[in-house]
């Protein structure tokens, strides 16, 4: 794998750890602005908005520049807004910082995906982006559970500080390490565009809105669901998100390694074992040992469906798929902000701090029957349109088998 996936996966990872240590550092930040749990969740929906919207808008502006250029752009705002976190004198100011530093993540991973298969032979396509996204995972092994410890022990405010540090070095690494590759020749927007009339991209991106939304419905409320409910202490979530982070590492790893040879089957398994996972975190969360496990799984199984729902927009958009990417970037994040909001209902209406894993059981089951639809329908249409009848010549009967 080339040098210049380590600095993509650098800057994945500060990217990944101001996206996830919110997470566990809600109850700090809901205290120290005085605002419930669930209003704190807008945290992580007005972030994963800001991707949403971001994505596609940041992508545009960037046709004008090359891709190493903008992805340097990109980190220089990731880096503004975790200082507008870290000084933030009010929970909306805190809010506004958030969302600035979610502009640049769905660009940076759509054009970084990008980058990423274009330095590697088709058949590592799916490896390489795993590779630039081991960042984010690893950010979950060691970023978001330091980035907790350190906020539950000296403040979130320092937190938020050490992230944008992270984003300078990201922005350093990239400068040195990613080659400065030419813009694609007679690429414009309208040819972006284009890949939307695709129905396969448009299933690919639903996938992922659910997928990955069933693992932020309970992920976003780790922290309460696991000191109110299984009983942990406050210090504990740290090394439950260190579960959850090192189930993403080799989540993440095997769906690159697999999805290069049977995507559709990897989204299968992965998507459904997730939607069972979930649904089974209402009985297991209440149990120490086994919510630990089931926090570990719901990372490998979630990451898991990652690249191979990346490649699959990658391959349905081919010839233009810049915007795409990161349009796909931003519905993961689509799915993060659908799922911290219908948990945060749940919880509001009473129904307790496990039942967004319902929620997020429900969102999985339907991304895996659309899988089961994008498969069909990719079927028929690859499906022979000539009729064959019992008196059709042998070698006509013979040629359409084949």
């Amino acid at each position: 794998m080339p040098l210049a996936l380590l600095a993509l996966a650098i800057g994945a990872f500060g990217i990944g750890t101001t996206e996830f240590v919110i997470m566990g550092l809600l109850p700090e930040v809901a205290g120290d602005y005085g605002v419930s749990i669930p209003t704190a969740g807008y945290l992580v929906t007005g972030y994963a908005l800001g991707v949403m919207f971001g994505a596609p808008l940041m992508t545009v502006l960037g046709t004008k520049v090359s891709q190493k250029r903008m992805l340097m752009l990109l980190m220089g705002l990731f880096i503004a807004g975790n200082l507008l976190s870290a000084l933030a004198p009010a929970f909306a100011v805190m809010l506004i910082g958030r969302i600035v530093a979610s502009l640049a993540h769905g660009a940076f991973f759509g054009i970084g995906s990008v980058v990423a298969a274009d330095l590697v032979a088709p058949d590592k396509k799916a490896g390489a982006i795993a590779m630039m996204f081991t960042g984010l995972t690893v950010a979950n092994v060691v970023g978001v559970p330091l980035g907790t410890l350190v906020g539950q022990s000296v403040g979130w405010r320092v937190t938020f500080g050490i992230v944008a540090a992270l984003g300078v070095v990201g922005l350093l690494g990239i400068a040195r390490l990613v080659p400065d590759m030419p813009k694609p020749e007679g690429v414009r927007l309208r040819h972006e565009l284009a890949a939307f009339k695709n129905v396969q991209v448009l299933l690919a991106m639903a996938m992922t809105v659910l997928g990955f939304g069933g693992v932020f419905a309970a992920i976003t409320y780790i922290a309460p669901m696991m000191t109110h409910v299984a009983g942990f202490a406050d210090g504990s979530v740290t090394w439950l998100l260190v579960l959850f982070g090192l189930g993403m590492v080799g989540g993440n790893l095997l769906g690159g390694k697999f999805a290069d040879r049977a995507l559709m089957p990897m989204l299968y398994v992965s998507l459904g074992a997730l939607a069972v996972v979930l649904a089974l975190f209402t009985l297991t969360a209440h149990d120490k040992f086994l919510s630990a496990v089931t926090i570990g799984l719901i990372g490998a199984l979630g990451f898991a469906s990652v690249p191979p729902l990346q490649k699959r927009v990658l391959d349905q958009a081919h010839g233009a798929p810049t915007l795409a990417s990161a349009v796909n970037i931003g519905a993961f994040n689509l799915g993060n902000a659908l799922s911290a909001w219908l948990g945060g209902l749940v919880i509001a209406a009473g129904l307790g701090y496990t039942a967004p894993n319902w929620v997020g059981a429900a969102l999985a089951a339907g991304a895996l029957l659309l899988a089961v639809l994008s498969a069909a329908l990719e079927r028929r249409a690859d499906a022979p349109s000539t009729v064959v009848t019992g008196s059709a010549p042998a070698e006509q009967r013979a040629a359409v088998h084949h």
